[in-house]
């Protein structure tokens, strides 16, 4: 019997201690968890490595999350991937502009740990197959 496959999270956050939480909190319950400090990263790994669900910071350098999204949904090969929106952007528009961008979902910050997990299942299910 192989293992089964770890779905896998691109985490793209340019904040040390919210990269360290979530990225935390996602492997302790099973996903695997890829890293990139900013937009131009996110789009890089995200293009390499398909993961199965992205959870983009908004602001972030380089590239911002919004513009990232845009040109990930604009990508055949990276358009099915759910991408949750991570923002301290809490207002009803930034909702919108998130949502426009082509985000599947939108979480303000401060968000709790265990709240990015249950909307990572709503996506993309259970950590393995």
């Amino acid at each position: 019997m192989s293992e089964p496959k770890r779905k896998t999270v691109l985490l793209v956050e340019d904040n040390e201690d919210n990269l360290v939480v979530y990225r935390t909190i996602l492997d302790y319950v099973g996903y695997h968890v890829l890293e990139a400090r900013d937009g131009e990263e996110g789009i890089r790994l995200a293009r390499q490595e398909h993961p199965d669900l992205i959870l983009m910071d908004i602001s972030i350098p380089k590239i911002d999350g919004w513009e990232a999204t845009r040109r990930l949904k604009a990508d055949p090969g990276t358009r099915a991937i759910p991408v949750i929106a991570l923002t301290a952007h809490a207002l009803e528009e930034d909702r919108q502009k998130a949502l426009q961008a082509g985000c599947n979902s939108y979480l303000a910050k401060p968000v709790e740990p265990r709240r990015v997990v249950e909307e990572v299942r709503r996506f993309v299910g259970p950590p393995a197959d």
